[in-house]
Protein backbone atom coordinates (compact mmCIF):
# COMPACT_ATOMS: atom_id res chain seq x y z
CA UNK A 1 0.00 0.00 0.00
CA UNK A 2 1.48 3.74 -1.17
CA UNK A 3 1.04 6.54 1.70
CA UNK A 4 -1.80 7.79 -0.56
CA UNK A 5 -3.82 4.86 -0.08
CA UNK A 6 -4.42 1.23 -1.29
CA UNK A 7 -2.62 0.72 -4.88
CA UNK A 8 -5.69 -1.69 -6.50
CA UNK A 9 -9.06 -0.96 -7.49
CA UNK A 10 -11.80 -3.54 -5.88
CA UNK A 11 -13.14 -6.46 -8.42
CA UNK A 12 -16.32 -4.33 -9.69
CA UNK A 13 -13.48 -2.23 -12.07
CA UNK A 14 -12.99 -5.52 -13.66
CA UNK A 15 -16.64 -5.45 -15.22
CA UNK A 16 -16.00 -4.02 -18.72
CA UNK A 17 -12.77 -6.13 -19.50
CA UNK A 18 -15.14 -9.19 -18.28
CA UNK A 19 -18.14 -8.31 -20.06
CA UNK A 20 -16.16 -8.83 -23.48
CA UNK A 21 -15.52 -12.34 -22.28
CA UNK A 22 -18.75 -13.59 -20.57
CA UNK A 23 -22.46 -12.73 -20.99
CA UNK A 24 -23.32 -12.04 -17.12
CA UNK A 25 -22.11 -9.82 -14.86
CA UNK A 26 -19.00 -11.60 -13.03
CA UNK A 27 -17.99 -9.29 -10.30
CA UNK A 28 -21.36 -10.33 -8.61
CA UNK A 29 -20.44 -14.16 -8.71
CA UNK A 30 -19.18 -15.84 -5.90
CA UNK A 31 -15.88 -17.47 -5.68
CA UNK A 32 -13.67 -19.52 -3.47
CA UNK A 33 -9.84 -18.81 -3.43
CA UNK A 34 -7.55 -21.36 -3.84
CA UNK A 35 -4.95 -20.20 -1.26
CA UNK A 36 -7.35 -19.42 1.75
CA UNK A 37 -10.69 -20.70 1.10
CA UNK A 38 -12.45 -17.47 1.86
CA UNK A 39 -15.62 -17.38 -0.29
CA UNK A 40 -17.06 -14.15 -1.25
CA UNK A 41 -18.38 -12.15 -4.33
CA UNK A 42 -15.33 -11.19 -6.79
CA UNK A 43 -16.14 -7.36 -6.44
CA UNK A 44 -14.64 -7.69 -3.29
CA UNK A 45 -11.19 -9.37 -4.82
CA UNK A 46 -8.68 -6.50 -5.08
CA UNK A 47 -7.82 -5.88 -8.61
CA UNK A 48 -4.42 -4.29 -10.02
CA UNK A 49 -4.33 -2.33 -13.22
CA UNK A 50 -0.67 -1.36 -13.53
CA UNK A 51 0.02 -4.30 -16.44
CA UNK A 52 -0.83 -5.20 -19.19
CA UNK A 53 -3.38 -6.58 -17.82
CA UNK A 54 -5.89 -6.76 -15.42
CA UNK A 55 -4.86 -8.96 -11.85
CA UNK A 56 -7.21 -9.63 -9.01
CA UNK A 57 -6.01 -10.91 -6.12
CA UNK A 58 -7.60 -12.67 -2.63
CA UNK A 59 -8.78 -10.16 -0.83
CA UNK A 60 -8.29 -12.35 2.54
CA UNK A 61 -4.75 -13.68 1.60
CA UNK A 62 -3.84 -11.49 -1.47
CA UNK A 63 -3.08 -14.93 -3.44
CA UNK A 64 -3.77 -14.29 -7.52
CA UNK A 65 -6.95 -15.60 -8.10
CA UNK A 66 -7.62 -14.37 -12.13
CA UNK A 67 -5.33 -12.77 -14.46
CA UNK A 68 -6.96 -10.99 -17.83
CA UNK A 69 -4.77 -9.88 -20.67
CA UNK A 70 -6.18 -8.42 -24.39
CA UNK A 71 -4.51 -8.11 -27.04
CA UNK A 72 -5.38 -7.50 -30.58
CA UNK A 73 -6.50 -10.70 -31.68
CA UNK A 74 -7.30 -12.54 -28.59
CA UNK A 75 -7.99 -12.56 -24.71
CA UNK A 76 -6.34 -14.58 -22.41
CA UNK A 77 -8.19 -15.70 -19.03
CA UNK A 78 -6.18 -17.48 -16.03
CA UNK A 79 -8.96 -18.53 -13.11
CA UNK A 80 -6.40 -20.81 -11.39
CA UNK A 81 -6.49 -19.27 -8.21
CA UNK A 82 -9.98 -19.95 -7.96
CA UNK A 83 -11.82 -23.38 -7.22
CA UNK A 84 -14.96 -22.50 -8.75
CA UNK A 85 -16.92 -19.52 -9.55
CA UNK A 86 -20.28 -19.18 -8.89
CA UNK A 87 -22.65 -17.20 -11.45
CA UNK A 88 -26.30 -17.31 -10.66
CA UNK A 89 -28.37 -17.35 -13.65
CA UNK A 90 -31.90 -16.02 -15.03
CA UNK A 91 -34.97 -17.80 -13.39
Amino acid sequence: MSADGPSYLDGNAAAGALSEVFAVDVTAAIGRCAGCGRTEAFGAAHLYTQAPGLVARCAGCDAVLLRVVTTRTETWLDLRGLTHLRIPTAE
